[in-house]
């Protein structure tokens, strides 16, 4: 019985065309398990941080982006699998305990697939792929969105903490001229109190923002993964907010924005699923082959059958109809991501234009005409002209302006980074405020 079991063994390995797939998909697999994961960049000893530097620390070392690329590497193992012919079978019979009465049987059964079942597999693993790949630049353009929110909102508290830090020394200098013309007798008492009051509370305001500060500093370093920063500071141009195209000529690159790409290759990807359950109605064929040795007449029969099964009850139309109906699912979606990115990318649009119209008027007037006003009022006070009260409602209307203007660069910035995460690679609205 070995030395008949042995031809048909050393048969099924060597005619067998998933043994030689069996080594291909490991070879492949040695390539998928070394992986194309970037090595993760380690964020620097530096005093300052640069967004250039921060893009670049979080491209590398963000553990969503990192879980993205994990996907696509596991999709990427189901082409090898889809790939994959189904197994040859073996079986071996005897009949009858009595030597000389028994019948030995053996068959090698072949399961073969009708239909193109592992074509749509394949092609159905292939868009599969397809969809993953654009999950990852998809999320890679919500993490340079991420990034530049963080790090402009860092930028801005940075700013809004060396504002209220001149602030406390403006009200300083308020309350020591206070002080003076309390001492000469020019003023009741009651003005250095108001002053001494008002430098209190512009203090307490610089503890609320250096808190901001340091929040703004911890979000952004956890875009790369750290728990807490290494840098310092944080450099850049808050004050240059990216040149804005025009409307159409960003609604002209919606088309190729990531998690609209994303979308219609979902809609791909059903289409071929719904392929695979339409192979999967027709049934496969089993070809048999085999040796019945006959002991009581002392001779060998060859042995050759065919099965096919008959479709009558199951013809695979639920799941037909399941993957059809997904596909109809996966096109709303595409219709309704295509109008969520166009109002996201005209919000964000109206956004930074508005943004960059009102820094233009605190540019040239507001800020002006605030810090004008001010000086005009402290030096006034000082020569006994103004009252105290005047000095302060100055002050108060500049730093209000300053902060007005640090508000609506962040503002513009985060409506850049916006537009940059719908557009994706494909939006060059950044660029001008990239170091």
């Amino acid at each position: 019985m070995r030395r008949r079991l042995l031809p048909l063994g050393l048969a099924v390995l060597l005619f067998n065309p998933s043994f030689a797939q069996t080594v291909d998909a490991g070879r492949n697999g040695a390539y998928i398990t070394r992986g194309f994961h970037a090595p993760r960049a380690a964020e620097p000893q530096a005093a300052s941080l640069t967004l250039k530097t921060a893009l670049e620390l979080a491209l590398g070392a963000n553990p969503e982006l990192s879980a993205a690329e994990r996907e696509l590497q596991a999709v990427e193992a189901t082409i090898i699998q889809a790939g994959v012919r189904p197994n040859p079978q073996i079986s071996a019979s005897i009949q009858d305990t009595q030597r000389s009465t028994r019948t030995t049987t053996f068959q090698l059964k072949q399961p073969i697939e009708l239909g193109g079942k592992r074509t749509a597999r394949i092609e159905a693993a292939e868009r599969g792929r397809d969809a993953a790949s654009a999950e990852l630049d998809a999320k890679r353009a919500e993490i340079r969105a991420a990034v530049m929110t963080a790090f402009f909102d860092a930028l801005s508290a940075q700013e809004r903490f060396r504002l209220v830090q001149s602030s406390v020394l403006l009200a300083q200098r308020a309350t020591t001229a206070a002080s003076r013309r309390v001492t000469a007798g020019k003023v009741s008492p009651v003005e250095e109190t108001k002053a001494r009051v008002a430098e209190a509370g512009v203090r307490v305001e610089s503890f609320q923002v250096a808190s901001e500060l340091s929040i703004a500093r911890k979000r952004l370093a956890a875009t790369w993964g750290s728990p807490s920063p290494r840098f310092e500071r944080v450099e850049g141009a808050l004050e240059t907010l990216p040149t804005l195209p025009a409307l159409g000529e960003l609604n002209t690159r919606l088309a190729n924005a990531p998690s609209l790409l994303r979308a219609q290759l979902e809609v791909n990807r059903r289409q071929a699923l719904a392929q695979v359950e339409r192979t999967r109605r027709i049934p496969d064929m089993t070809i048999g082959l085999g040796i019945n040795r006959n002991e009581e007449i002392g001779r060998n029969q060859a042995i050759f059958g065919i099965s096919i099964p008959i479709p009558v009850f199951d013809r695979n139309q639920g799941n037909l109809l399941e993957a059809l109906r997904r596909t109809d699912k996966a096109r709303d979606e595409l219709i309704a991501t295509e109008m969520r990115l166009s109002s996201e990318l005209a919000q964000a649009h109206g956004r930074l234009n508005a943004a960059r119209q009102e820094v233009d008027a605190l540019q040239n007037e507001i800020l002006p005409g605030a810090q004008s006003a001010y000086d005009a009022a402290t030096k006034g006070f000082e020569l006994g002209k103004f009252s105290f009260l005047e000095v302060l409602d100055a002050q108060r209307t500049l730093l209000q302006a300053k902060s007005q203007y640090l508000r609506t660069l962040t503002e513009g910035h985060r409506a850049a980074a916006e537009i940059e995460r719908v557009l994706g690679n494909s939006s060059s609205v950044t660029l001008a405020v990239t170091p």
